[in-house]
């Protein structure tokens, strides 16, 4: 009996051995090479799109949320694509404040130039946000002078001077975010004449916007990129700002500044008639652009006052309605 057990015990222990010898001879890589290879290759593929997708995600949802929430509330077909846009967007902003020398930052801008000539080539470079930005490309067509046109106003901006006036401020967000929002149309596969037209007005107050929210940032490293027209208008020196002056001139200032963006806001709204309802969503930053004015003014334009450091936790339900109900 013991014997049959044992028998038994090593015909199975047999069968194990061959089985597994089997398995080691006819696996996927001996059988046929060329289809593992491709196997393996398809889920590297398919985990670094994966990766990229995450990559921009997070840049941009760390970085700058209010874009976040605003490419989440696109449709499905636009919404990663936004994504890669913005998070583009982020890394050749953040460009000035990670270099020590303008040179490194040229070199930067360098390779985000011939990034966007490989991409066109449909040979992106081997980096998460031009993998993204390869896929809305070929996904939307995307015109080529926008990217080009928005990294070489940044480029511009590495010289860390302020703006000589309001009207060069303009243009650089013009160039800059103005730029980014014909991209969002282009994503939204819409071509209007005055949908570009509020996109332009959009972008000015979106620049703008963005300078007086970054001034206590940046003066705190002792750095004012306000237009210097308007301080010496009102007698506010850089020095005021650096020492966060709460005084009334640098006030005015303040002032003047909020108000040309809010009649860049005014002008946008003025076609919204004859803009397409679909392009609305490209437009949510105006509840951004909106809600930061309306705190600021509530602030006495104080840009140094303590509520003004926090994010108000009702905006990201303001743009859900305001997606909702299609407006800007």
């Amino acid at each position: 009996m013991a014997a049959g057990i044992s028998v038994k015990h090593g015909l199975l222990r047999n069968k194990t051995s061959l089985y597994r010898a089997l398995h080691r001879q006819i696996s996927p890589s001996s059988v046929c090479p060329q289809r593992a290879a491709g196997v393996q290759h398809v889920r590297a593929a398919s985990s670094a799109t994966t990766d990229s997708q995450t990559y921009c995600m997070e840049l941009v949802r760390s970085r700058d949320y209010d874009g976040y929430v605003s490419s989440l509330l696109l449709p499905e077909e636009a919404r990663r694509s936004s994504l890669a846009l913005r998070a583009f967007n982020v890394e050749l902003a953040q460009v000035k404040d990670s270099v020590s020398q303008k040179t490194i930052g040229l070199m930067r801008m360098k390779f985000w130039k011939a990034a966007i000539e490989e991409i066109y080539r449909d040979e992106p470079p081997n980096q998460p946000v031009s993998a993204e930005l390869w896929r809305a490309v070929r996904k939307h067509y995307l015109t080529k002078r926008w990217l080009l046109r928005i990294i070489t106003e940044r480029e511009t901006g590495l010289d860390d001077r302020a703006y000589r006036n309001l009207q060069e401020l303009e243009t650089y967000s013009e160039n800059t975010q103005s730029s980014l929002v014909y991209l969002l149309l282009e994503c939204l596969g819409l071509k209007n004449v005055h949908a570009d037209h509020a996109a332009s007005h959009i972008g000015k107050a979106q620049g703008i916007v963005t300078c007086l929210r970054a001034t206590p940032y940046h003066s705190s490293r002792r750095k004012v990129y306000l237009p210097m027209d308007v301080c010496m208008l009102h007698g506010a020196s850089q020095e005021d700002f650096i020492r966060g002056s709460r005084e009334q001139n640098v006030r005015d200032v303040v002032y003047d500044i909020a108000s040309q963006a809010h009649v860049h806001l005014q002008h946008a709204r003025s076609f919204s008639n004859n803009v397409p309802k679909a392009a609305n969503l490209a437009f949510l930053q105006t509840v951004v652009l909106e809600d930061y004015l309306q705190r600021v003014r509530r602030a006495d334009f104080d840009i140094f006052h303590p509520s003004l450091k926090n994010r108000n936790p009702l905006v990201p339900f303001q743009l859900y309605l305001r997606s909702w109900k299609k407006s800007y």
